[in-house]
């Protein structure tokens, strides 16, 4: 939530604005959901998830946000082409896609693709927009993204030729590249609450799976309600739906898309992190040594970029 509307000693005035620390909560929850998707794949339907979860994302945010909404809509129905571009782009093509893709390829593929959402970032900022990277963007960026490969390729750049790419592959990347659309028009949202915003993107996101979801029924995958789908869907729509955004976009508000961008390598390292922790893999050299590449990609890439100092005027 905009600072405006919280108390000045309240923990949550003070996350709302630290943009470091909410990009890299939602590469974190976004992290968890690549490695969930992978692991309920064939259990839980892909596109039913996806319409349920920002259903459930909408149903959660509505106590807090109807009187924004009230206050709003005026705004929102005003600029419904933009609304209707960022529920397409971040909501419902980008997670459709990518859980969609996770039921043809690994974790460690989504994970390596992952690597790439900075650069679909800068491409649309650029191509949208004409905003370029500084050089401090760009090497924080080629830093963390080489980090990022030492650590899914296990200190071996010859595995990269073993890795084997298939259509669940083309279709996350497909869904970075509609994400990165996102990313970058969402530095030209309308002038209302945050809550305000995503509460109608998450809607309109809803609507727009709701026939996909319908087709999915109908040809027989359906969702069985046990343990594994509850617990799924209580992370996807608490954690990876409703905090991860409302992160992502409060940070890029406060700092921009390119500045913001580099935090995405740091969804491949926190997935590794996971693996580690939850799947017992064994922290190795490798790791270390990536985790710092991407650290300190990531702080370069981000960091305010020096102002060139005014030249005294000609008397």
């Amino acid at each position: 939530m905009p600072a405006d509307d919280l108390k000045p000693s309240s923990p949550f005035a003070w996350l709302n604005n630290q943009p470091y620390l909410l990009l890299t909560l939602a590469s974190l929850f976004w992290a968890g959901n690549i490695v969930l998707a992978r692991y309920v794949a064939g259990h839980v339907p892909p596109l039913t998830l996806s319409c349920i979860r920002w259903i459930g994302t909408f149903l959660m945010l509505w106590p807090f946000a109807r009187t924004h909404l009230v206050r709003d809509w005026r705004v929102l129905l005003a600029n419904w082409p933009l609304l209707l571009v960022l529920a397409l782009t971040g909501f419902a093509i980008n997670n459709a896609l990518s859980y969609w893709a996770m039921q043809y390829t690994q974790a460690l593929n989504g994970l390596l693709i992952q690597s790439s959402a900075p650069l679909f970032v800068a491409l649309w900022s650029l191509v949208l927009f004409g905003v370029r990277l500084t050089a401090a963007q760009l090497a924080g960026i080629a830093m963390s993204l080489t980090g990022v490969l030492v650590i899914l390729l296990r200190g071996d750049l010859g595995a990269l030729a073993a890795i084997q790419f298939n259509r669940g592959d083309l279709m996350f990347a497909g869904a970075l590249l509609v994400f990165g659309i996102y990313s970058a028009v969402m530095t030209r949202r309308p002038a209302v609450h945050q809550l305000s915003l995503i509460s109608a993107c998450t809607a309109l996101g809803a609507l727009l799976l709701l026939p996909l979801a319908a087709w999915e029924y109908a040809s027989g995958f359906v969702l069985q309600l046990d343990l594994l789908s509850v617990l799924t869907l209580g992370y996807v729509v608490v954690f990876a739906s409703t905090l991860a955004y409302l992160f992502f976009n409060r940070g890029i508000g406060l700092i921009g898309p390119n500045r913001a961008a580099p935090f995405l390598h740091l969804v491949p390292l926190f997935g590794s992190v996971l693996a580690i922790l939850l799947l017992g893999e064994e922290l190795k050299p490798f790791h270390l040594i990536g985790y710092a590449l991407v650290i300190a990609g990531v702080i370069i890439a981000s960091r305010v970029p020096l102002r060139r100092p005014q030249a005294a005027p000609k008397p």
